[in-house]
């Protein structure tokens, strides 16, 4: 077993319902989520019910309320670790990143929720962090101690270079689409190698 919980596995592909949204989840990461539209209560009651995820996935053109959006191709799995409705009709949802999935195909349902065919990404070996890139960990475990194990939860795994990039991508201040695209990268390394030269630009790591 992984960080992530499950033991790396080849490409296989399930059914899902989507999630557009405005940012990007990713692997091993923490989403809060405030649904309130009926066909997403609808959804998360549904994947409650069933411990089942849904995918999220960043939105390519349209809007997060409203007709379906369409959505980037490669996006995430979510899993519902908590639950709260405040108030009725407003759920608040604390998701987990599982693994990475590529659309295959969507279909809409009357009530606008996509559902996609989506095959599930194989999940590279580890790798351990480079020496080269060994500069972004003090970085990146002084920012997972300020933001505590509810927003970058244990067990952390700083020697594990898919961890420290996804963490990495999670913090730094870029635009939605520059994230997205380190997420479909499928080579830890090269992610790394990425992150390491924007944050060494900016003076922030060695």
């Amino acid at each position: 077993m992984n960080w992530l919980g499950f033991q790396r596995k080849e490409s296989t592909e399930i059914d899902i319902p989507l999630f557009p949204l405005g940012g990007v989840l990713f692997p091993g990461g923490v989403l809060s989520l405030k649904v309130f539209e009926q066909r997403y209560l609808d959804m998360a009651a549904a994947c409650m019910k069933d411990k089942a995820p849904f995918g999220v996935c960043l939105i390519a053109s349209g809007k997060e309320v409203g007709e379906s959006a369409v959505p980037h191709r490669v996006g995430t799995l979510a899993h519902i670790d908590q639950a709260d409705m405040p108030q009725l009709g407003i759920l608040m949802l604390t998701v987990r990143g599982g693994r990475r999935f590529r659309i295959v195909s969507t279909s809409s349902r009357p009530n606008g929720l996509l559902r996609a065919q989506v095959e599930l990404l194989a999940e590279p070996a580890r790798q351990d962090v480079p020496a080269a890139q060994h500069g972004l960990l003090p970085l990146l475990q002084k920012v997972a101690g300020d933001l505590g194990p509810e927003k970058m939860p244990e067990p952390h795994a700083f020697d594990d270079a898919a961890w420290v990039g996804y963490r990495l991508t999670e913090i730094v201040p870029v635009q939605a689409l520059a994230k997205q695209k380190l997420l479909e990268l499928d080579d830890p390394l090269s992610r790394l190698q990425i992150l390491h030269t924007y944050l060494a630009q900016r003076k922030l790591v060695l």
